[in-house]
């Protein structure tokens, strides 16, 4: 399937885990931009493959990169599990996690390694950058990218580099990873959250490297989008639940403006012409940051389509938040293997 590469044996051995399931259509090119790197230290793939039927399999059977890849099973098909499955069957001084969605450069894992040992850290991660095509996807992503739809949070923005709350994948150290137990296996979403806040309350250093953009390829339509964003509000209460100091006053504006339209919608059910303020507010303050998209949308038609993306994150977001309802472990979620 694939052959070994050298190595200098003083770098550190890098295990890159990547959970995998019904994403035959970019895992290929993901397992090759790992193939790519400039990393010249021992280094290997174990990809955790869920049950499917689209193909992924056959991608792996048919992947030949310059890095020892290996597959194990993940009946459950939830991510955490898949992450934990794949840690424990790799042997590397150093975890990186990589999703199927996702492309990194080719000196992240050198330069995610290098600030690991420089900075003393226990996680190493970057930015998410969101690329799409034309149409649709390109303004998905725009809206992804754009602080008013995506929010403001540090791995999203990648304007300042240093101690985090979270980033986006994660390079770690594994004696950090596995002193923590690990990903938690009840969050389907928001897991890798949920680590960060474990092992910064044990005193570790979660580092952001605002170097370190990594392309992400969002969802091509808006039933996908709805359906991811309702599960990270979801699972987002449900974390908050669990770590109620962890909670940032940010997380609470997509719920409070569902909240603030359902009663909107009550006044105007009622006949009282106050209920519209905020859904015209609302409508106008999305085609004001859609418009301001003119950089990376140069036509109307997908600044308005990045519009509805706007719409469809947050009402989504915050519906999952205040009334979705989270699966157990052991259900596998629809719109994964994306992580924020």
């Amino acid at each position: 399937m694939n052959a070994s590469p050298g190595g200098r044996d003083d770098l550190p051995h890098v295990s890159v885990v990547v959970p995998a399931r019904d994403c035959a259509d970019v895992l290929g090119d993901c397992l090759s931009a790992i193939g790519a790197q400039t990393y010249r230290g021992p280094m290997d793939v174990t990809v955790a493959l869920a049950p499917g039927g689209d193909g992924t399999r056959q991608v792996l059977a048919e992947t030949c990169i310059e890095v020892p890849l290996r597959v194990v099973d993940n009946p459950s098909g939830t991510t955490p599990a898949g992450l934990n499955l794949a840690v424990a069957a790799s042997q590397g001084a150093i975890v990186a996690r990589v999703d199927a969605q996702s492309r990194v450069p080719p000196d992240y894992i050198e330069r995610a390694v290098r600030t690991l040992a420089s900075t003393g850290a226990a996680n190493v991660g970057g930015v998410q950058r969101p690329v799409g095509g034309v149409g649709l996807q390109g303004a998905i992503a725009a809206a992804m990218a754009s602080s008013f739809g995506g929010g403001p949070a540090a791995f999203r923005r990648g304007r300042r580099t240093g101690p985090a709350d979270t980033v986006y994948l994660g390079v770690y150290d594994r004696g950090a990873l596995e002193s923590v137990g690990g990903f938690d296996e009840a969050l389907e979403r928001n897991q890798d959250y949920e680590l960060n806040w474990r092992l910064r309350r044990q005193g570790h250093t979660v580092w952001l490297d605002s170097s370190l953009a990594v392309d992400y390829v969002p969802r091509a339509d808006y039933a996908g989008l709805a359906g991811q964003y309702f599960s990270y509000g979801t699972w987002k209460r449900r974390m908050l639940m669990r770590h109620r100091r962890s909670l940032q006053i940010r997380q609470l504006a997509a719920p409070a403006l569902v909240a603030g339209l359902v009663a909107s919608a009550v006044e105007l059910a009622r006949g009282r012409l106050r209920g519209a303020a905020l859904p015209l507010v609302y409508a106008t303050a999305c085609v004001i940051a859609a418009a301001r998209l003119g950089g990376l949308l140069p036509g109307w038609r997908d600044r308005m389509r990045a519009a509805g993306a706007f719409v469809v994150m947050h009402i989504c977001w915050g519906a999952g938040f205040l009334a979705g309802r989270s699966r157990s472990a052991s259900q596998p979620d629809p719109d994964w293997p994306f992580e924020e």
